[in-house]
């Protein structure tokens, strides 16, 4: 007889099936306080895929559980089951109707994805969740999510209008209202499901009295099942609407037809700024009275965190002074005019009943957009805060009516003193949902225990004033305990009665909203959580310490959106949960909170984690938290090539500038050897460079031999300014550092040029040899530590490489000279555009017209974005720039040339980069300040793209 886990591996799926521990790992966690590992996990690809997991599950009673995005608050989507994930494979878009306003998607869909779709029509899907960007349409549907327009929109149930299911025995059915004059759910829908349908009439016929009675008249209820959907006896009947919000427990939804709306033609928002929590909620109700769109709420704590953010801190030009509150109010319609006098009103009527000290308007959409990604980052910041301590989303996420949410953030107020917590509040006072984070260290059992006493308190606040206790992110592991404080045991048994008819296995999501454990229980942090004690390379100052760093992931999955920025490129490729920066996370946190981790530490399981990992820096930009996986990933290899060596491949990598200072001297020789097809295949077979990349050639003349030998300018000198010439500059495009020479001295500067066998140290630390490349940076410090204190600039050109005295030093060095090399050293386009907008830079570029399209690269956009490159590009007159909105080029240094990983590589590319260069004119100039994306894009593309002092040299006067 097989076992389970072999019985499940010979379905045949089309999909697949994983059982290892590090996928089990992968998925114990959501974005909630919880973990618990599963049984398994399947990536189902096909509707069948489903049914035959399901009936295989009810055949052997195994638990199942639905998962999207995994971006639960509550733990919905954590338990001892089999997991089925729909965001891999079952992702698409299946039918549209847009006079009719509808469209059919599987659960996968992702809704910005959806409504990126739906836009060019005008329409789109209501609902809109923080977590947009990566949250699965079937996971709202399990939620019955709404988000900042529930005031205008309603909930997810309000917008669906059919699903299909497959039922808990692995029946699969279409669920659509039955009219009242047919009351009974005929044989032809089947049997299971008339049943079904019978028998929910039943308990609601039985319970009408107490669902009046005891149900929340709040709006903003999602707890237990919606059995107050089925109370008027005119309205049809629909199954749909108990399936909506039920979190998996009831059936497993593999299809949508969702109702959709028009996209408002105008929008106008106002930030309003308090001095004081509660004067905010008084003005609430003010502004309520305006019929506005959206009522948000942030406070101070978060706003706080956004100073910190590379991605927010330059949202906040609209803040005014130092708000302890700022509501964000929106107004949409028809008439520009009208919405411009309602945030006109608005403002004077506050002002004169004395609400608010500050009004900050906004009518452009991209002003608008930052504001609102500000509000929407609000649960990731949080979680960014530094040490054990964090705002907790345990007791979050209450509704009380409007009017009384002044009177019960004031009596949480005064709770949170007592108990001497800090707490910090954000949501949707627009319809009484304000998301309560105290400030809680789980590690600690005073702190677990803080969390139950705050639950229990709360509970009787917001049942005093008939409120909810799950308003939004649901029951889960974290609130269904409640469910029979808040509803009573009648209601509690009908909720039960209701899961028995859809689930008599009980195996769909157990513990969700019926039979529930405790909320203290199952915690990923708690009394026993394990510490580190791990000796490592880098300083972990900022993060506190290696282990708080990884834990500053919060799993909010931020790192799974797939349209905008950059984060995290080899998910976007692969959709796999093991290449986000949130399952390395998980992984190494895994490691780390081990009996023993130093030798759990370098496993090769832990390297399949972190080997697709390119090392980025976009997630400490993009991250909320500012999880840097590319400094985690640094320190994992160094661990790991101390235990089991490393590669001749990692060798020659990390020795690039001695290998290329060397091939130099013979680059007559060298470049047809390395050209050639054969030797190509060579590198192939003995060092895993794969042949069908293109290998750099390398320059007879290097750089810095053409800098000593040069006359022109030579005597010139306004300022002080040291230029850093990389490998790559110095060797293989000398072209670059002699175009910089020339403009920089025509600029009036008196060029010196750094020693040009100081390499940065970038290779090093992307093979892990970090014993060696502290040892390197300490050298590179004591020989530019001077010019930095005589206060001379020092410039480069290979963003790659500035960012290591930037970024990477001040983590590897406890030398206090760091700071002073890491203040001083900027890319050239940076200084250039400093100088520029002081009115200092007296250069001429002339009018010759040129359309260039700017490819940013990663560590630029990570440490201060990509405006530089395009300012200083438009300081031609008749230059017309645009930056490319691509992610990654895919190429990461060593990573693309590395043969397991090109494939992925050249994937993450074409994905928004290599197609649009491709389609573009052949008079379009590519430009790219990256070595490694130049090659990338020459790979891919054909097109040979440029460095921006190239075309600038060209126009200069």
């Amino acid at each position: 007889m097989p076992s389970v886990e072999v019985a499940l591996e010979m379905l045949q799926l089309e999909g697949e099936v994983r059982l290892d521990d590090l996928t089990k790992v992968l998925y114990s966690t959501d974005a909630s306080i919880y973990e618990v590992q599963p049984r398994g996990v399947v990536l189902p690809k096909t509707v069948n895929d489903v049914v035959k997991t399901v009936e295989f599950a009810s055949q052997h009673r195994i638990p199942l559980l639905p998962r999207g995005g995994g971006t639960s608050l509550a733990g919905q989507s954590v338990g001892a089951a089999l997991h089925i994930d729909f965001s891999k494979h079952m992702n698409a878009i299946l039918e549209f109707e847009p006079s009719e306003k509808w469209v059919r998607v599987q659960p996968g869909v992702v809704l910005d994805e959806l409504n990126s779709y739906l836009q060019p029509h005008g329409l789109q899907f209501a609902p809109d969740v923080a977590t947009a960007n990566r949250a699965n349409i079937g996971g709202m549907i399990g939620n019955n999510s709404s988000g900042a327009h529930s005031l205008c929109y309603g909930k997810t149930i309000d917008h669906v209008l059919e699903l299909d299911v497959v039922l808990a025995d692995g029946t699969r059915c279409l669920l659509q209202p039955v009219l009242p004059s047919r009351p009974e759910t005929s044989a032809s829908d089947g049997e299971r499901l008339a049943q079904i349908g019978r028998e929910l009439r039943g308990i609601i016929g039985e319970q009408r009295d107490e669902i009046f009675k005891r149900f929340p008249k709040v709006m903003r209820r999602v707890a237990g099942y919606n059995l107050d959907e089925f109370t008027d006896p005119d309205l049809p009947f629909d199954l749909n609407k108990i399936v909506v919000g039920s979190e998996g427990t009831l059936c497993t939804v593999v299809g949508a037809r969702l109702k959709l709306v028009d996209l408002p033609k105008y929008k106008a928002l106002i930030a309003c700024h308090f001095h004081d929590l509660v004067q905010a909620l008084e003005a609430n109700l003010e502004i309520l009275k305006s019929k506005p769109s959206a009522i948000e709420l942030v406070d101070k704590i978060l706003l706080e965190q956004t100073k910190d953010s590379v991605e927010f801190r330059s949202h906040r030009g609209f803040i005014t002074g130092d708000p302890a509150a700022i509501l964000f109010v929106e107004y949409s319609g028809d008439d520009e005019e009208e919405l411009a006098g309602k945030v006109d009103d608005l403002e004077d009527h506050l002002r004169s009943t004395g609400h608010g000290y500050a009004f900050s308007k906004a009518f452009d959409a991209q002003q608008q957009k930052r504001m609102w990604d500000l509000r929407k980052a609000g649960l990731g910041l949080l979680m960014g805060m530094r040490g054990d301590a964090k705002p907790n989303p345990g007791v979050e996420d209450t509704c009380v009516p409007v009017e009384y949410l002044p009177r019960y953030i004031g009596q949480v107020e005064e709770l949170m003193r007592e108990q001497g917590i800090i707490a910090q509040y954000y949501g949707h006072a627009s319809v009484g949902v304000l998301h309560i984070r105290p400030i809680i260290d789980l590690k600690s059992p005073s702190g677990i225990s803080q969390l139950r006493v705050l639950q229990e308190r709360m509970s009787d606040m917001v049942l005093e004033v008939g409120g909810c206790m799950s308003a939004e992110h649901g029951d889960g592991l974290a609130r269904s305990e409640w469910i029979p404080k808040m509803f009573g045991s009648r209601i509690t048994e009908a909720f039960a009665q209701v899961k028995r008819v859809f689930d008599p296995l009980n195996i769909m999501n157990p513990g969700k909203i019926v039979n529930a454990p405790p909320m203290d229980e199952n915690l990923r942090f708690s009394a026993i959580y394990r510490n580190a004690n791990i000796q490592t390379y880098f300083r972990f100052e900022r993060e506190g310490s290696f282990q708080q760093g990884v834990e500053l992931c919060s799993g909010v999955g931020h790192c799974r959106k797939k349209l905008v920025g950059t984060m995290c490129p080899s998910y976007m490729a692969t959709l796999d949960e093991k290449h986000t920066t949130r399952g390395r996370a998980n992984a190494l946190r895994r490691a780390l909170s081990s009996g023993s981790p130093e030798s759990t530490f370098a496993t090769a399981e832990l390297f399949e984690a972190m080997d697709l990992c390119i090392a980025c820096k976009a997630c400490k930009a993009e991250c909320p938290s500012g999880v840097d996986m590319a400094k985690f990933k640094y320190e994992f290899l160094a661990h790991y090539g101390t235990h089991h060596g490393y590669s001749l491949r990692s060798r020659v990598f990390a020795q690039i500038r001695a290998i290329s200072r060397w091939a130099s001297v013979v680059a007559p020789i060298i470049n047809p050897i390395v050209a050639n097809p054969i030797n190509r295949w060579v590198l192939d077979r003995l060092l895993g460079i794969d042949r069908r990349r293109r290998l750099p050639t390398f320059a007879r003349t290097s750089f810095s031999s053409w800098f000593r030998r040069r006359t022109y300018g030579r005597k010139k000198g306004r300022g002080k300014l040291l230029l850093f010439s990389d490998t790559f500059v110095e060797y293989n495009e000398p072209q670059i550092g002699i175009a910089a020479t020339i403009l920089l001295e025509r600029a009036g500067f008196k060029v010196e040029l750094a020693p040009p066998d100081l390499c940065c140290g970038r290779p090093l630390l992307s093979q892990g040899f970090l014993s060696q490349a502290k040892k390197r940076a300490q050298r590179n410090l004591n020989l530019l530590a001077p010019f930095a204190e005589q206060g001379y600039a020092i410039v480069g050109l290979e963003p790659s490489c500035i960012s290591v005295f930037k970024d990477d030093y001040v983590d590897l060095l406890e030398d206090r000279r760091v700071g002073r090399l890491a203040s001083s050293t900027l890319l050239l386009e940076e200084f250039l555009v400093e100088l520029h907008e002081k009115g200092e830079l007296d250069l001429n570029f002339g009018s010759t017209p040129k359309t260039v399209w700017v490819h940013g690269h990663c560590h630029q956009k990570a440490s201060n974005g990509v405006q530089a490159t395009v300012k200083v590009l438009r300081m031609a007159q008749n230059f017309d720039v645009t930056e490319i909105p691509s992610g990654c080029c895919g190429m990461a240094g060593s990573f693309g040339y590395e043969k397991e990983h090109y494939d992925v590589s050249m994937e993450i590319g074409r994905r928004r980069l290599f197609e649009p260069i491709a389609a573009a004119p052949d008079d379009v100039e590519i430009v790219a300040a990256g070595t490694s994306c130049r090659h990338q894009i020459a790979d891919a593309t054909g097109r040979r793209p440029r460095h921006w002092l190239e075309l600038m040299v060209e126009v200069l006067r």
